[in-house]
């Protein structure tokens, strides 16, 4: 398989740990295994519940424990609806290499992960991008949609929240969405790994598992539930789809860690405190990072509807990775180019970090810009 350098992981593998402050990193604050058990309470056990634990494959979907709490972060699934797998990214890849051949039409709204271009590009799929585009607010354009998604089309792959600009697909629009899916036969591969820290009223946006009978999401414990390190995630959708997931699965997973498996279980039990603790956290900064760009004439942005991302525009800015670049070797702070997500000219900041990490780094960035590096 002939398939692109993966941009956006192979500069976070040559940036990440020498960071100082880190604005690159999109998950929220990570947790330690003793604030995990502390904010799961004491029905959740200790660490010396897991002397017992015989570390051999376990359940080879992931543990019914695990799978039902999953289930629960959904409408209509059930544990039997639900496959566990390594992170997020082990998600999208078996469910593009499952459903994806060449000579398929797969559609994908952009920017996006590169896993939703690059994997069905690999695969021989003719992949056609539909761009969101600032200048509408980041907001999908459902004609371009419908014009792209001829009839026969294979998949639509998209991710809600958005990576990298935040932009959140409500209800309505998602119901649209799948309106143009079902009229043309397509399946709709929805990476929510982001969901569960919408901007604004409860937190959680509606599923496309839970509103299209050919409607697949994944998601993972990386990003809403700070647990990036248990490397675990999972595909939620109509049974027939995970069969023939799992003839793929079989050769690369087996199954997954059973003390990741453990963990997660115990997380997801605690959904509630963790994402409380979480959606306080990405709406605490996303009024800090917003009074920064307010206060920055050079920076510009369109305010993320959810997750842990957003686009900063910066004026003068002609080469976004050198700019990345001197920022970091000059002031410690990290921040993402926009060239490798194909939007040149602006940055991709995480910003549900430790609130004291955003503040110096913004006020760092500001020195920079003030010096007049662009």
């Amino acid at each position: 398989m002939d398939i692109r350098e993966f941009g956006v992981e192979q500069w976070m593998n040559a940036h990440e740990t020498s960071a100082r402050w880190n604005l690159a990193e999109t998950c929220c604050d990570s947790l330690t295994l003793a604030a995990l058990l502390e904010l799961a309470g004491p029905g959740a056990g200790s660490l010396n519940d897991l002397l017992a634990l015989r570390l051999d494959y376990g359940e080879i979907a992931g543990s019914l424990r695990l799978r039902r709490a999953i289930a629960a972060l959904y409408r209509t699934r059930r544990a039997e609806e639900v496959l566990v797998t390594h992170g997020t990214i082990g998600a999208n890849a078996l469910v593009h290499r499952t459903l994806v051949g060449p000579g398929d039409r797969v559609v994908s709204v952009v920017p996006t992960y590169q896993q939703h271009l690059s994997i069905p590009d690999s695969l021989g799929a003719r992949v056609i991008p539909v761009a969101l585009r600032p200048e509408d607010g980041w907001r999908l354009d459902l004609d371009a949609l419908r014009a792209a998604v001829t009839p026969g089309t294979r998949l639509i792959a998209l991710s809600n929240p958005n990576n990298p600009t935040g932009a959140l697909l409500d209800e309505d629009t998602l119901g649209a969405i799948v309106a143009i899916a079902r009229a043309a036969g397509a399946w709709i591969l929805a990476d929510e790994v982001y969901r569960g820290l919408d901007a604004v009223g409860e937190g959680q946006t509606a599923s496309v598992t839970d509103l299209y009978e050919k409607g697949i999401s994944t998601g993972g414990m990386s990003k809403a539930f700070s647990l990036a390190g248990l490397r675990l995630g999972w595909i939620a959708g109509p049974a027939e789809v995970l069969r023939a997931v799992s003839v793929h699965r079989d050769y690369d997973t087996i199954s997954v860690g059973r003390i990741d498996d453990h963990f997660a279980a115990v997380a997801l039990e605690a959904k509630d405190a963790i994402l409380g603790r979480n959606l306080a956290l990405s709406r605490r900064n996303r009024a800090i990072l917003a009074g920064w760009i307010a206060s920055e004439p050079r920076v510009g942005w369109v305010p993320p509807g959810g997750g842990t991302v957003a686009l900063l525009a910066i004026a003068g800015m002609m080469d976004s990775a050198r700019f990345c670049r001197e920022l970091q070797e000059r002031t410690g702070v990290m921040l993402l180019p926009g060239s490798l997500l194909g939007v040149e000219g602006t940055v991709r900041i995480g910003y549900a970090c430790a609130s004291d990490v955003l503040r110096e780094g913004l006020a760092r960035l500001s020195d920079h810009l003030a010096a007049g590096r662009a």
